[in-house]
């Protein structure tokens, strides 16, 4: 009769237990950097990252699946049980991800054919502007786009009078007027939109897809798709991942609404 009853309390504790949610606190530990690790509950679809210390908090239920993953480590997930639920904390420790390359040979084989081996050979390095103490340009090196928009000028009212007195040049002017100017411009931001969005693709798409799921010949419709909105370079340039992540995530509320509109 006692076994009875605790088989039936256990059971009725586990079921209330299995409809609640609650904010599981965490802790990632590595012997390498834990900061922006991703964390993603794949039962709710909802996901965070961690801090700089490795601290993370995210909803959950009952038997939710929680996928962890980085760059640095190797994927791990973990199932909420009754154990992690009650306590509302967890621990998790990632190993870190070593990438094995491939067998390179470094230099110039030597075949034994002097003529062959005198064109192998390196020569000595080209001198630079370092090396001889001249200032040069570090930076981005600029797209073939942003080098013809450079050279097309932007005209400014304030340039009329210099244009008047002979010291400017007339090709600002018949650039905008012809509207070479503002096509070069829009060339520029779509080169611009496109490298953003294969530099997200290649490093969330994983992640992301793991919680919003989608067929593969739709994944990359998906990211034109954000790629198109006004707002993809203000919430996606120099944001961290989370905040791209919360953007991907309103974009694929909108991109399954389409589809569904589209099948009815």
């Amino acid at each position: 009769m006692r076994t009875f009853f605790a088989f039936c309390l256990f059971y009725v504790i586990a079921f209330v237990l299995h409809g609640q949610s609650a904010k599981i606190t965490g802790r990632v530990s590595s012997n390498t950097d834990v900061e922006n690790v991703h964390v993603i509950n794949k039962t709710q679809q909802i996901f965070t990252i961690t801090n700089k210390d490795g601290l993370f908090t995210i909803e959950a239920k009952l038997n939710d699946t929680i996928s962890f993953s980085s760059v640095q480590h190797q994927f791990k997930e973990i199932v909420v049980n009754q154990e992690i639920f009650l306590s509302k904390v967890v621990y998790v420790v990632l190993q870190e991800q070593i990438n094995e390359l491939d067998e390179v040979v470094v230099g110039k084989v030597l075949t034994g054919n002097l003529l062959l081996d005198i064109e192998n050979v390196k020569g000595k390095a080209p001198i630079n502007f370092f090396d001889v103490g001249i200032p040069g340009y570090t930076g981005k090196i600029a797209t073939q786009s942003e080098r013809r928009l450079s050279q097309a000028g932007e005209f400014k009212p304030k340039q009329l009078l210099g244009v008047l007195a002979g010291g400017v040049s007339l090709d600002p002017i018949i650039n905008t007027i012809s509207g070479r100017t503002k096509m070069l411009k829009n060339r520029v931001e779509v080169e611009e939109r496109e490298a953003l969005m294969r530099s997200i693709k290649s490093r969330l798409s994983k992640d992301f897809f793991a919680s919003n799921p989608l067929a593969d010949d739709l994944k990359m419709d998906f990211f034109y798709f954000c790629a198109d909105d006004k707002n993809f370079i203000q919430h996606c340039k120099n944001q961290t991942d989370f905040k791209i992540l919360i953007f991907l995530r309103m974009k694929y509320k909108q991109y399954q609404a389409n589809l569904n509109s589209d099948k009815d």
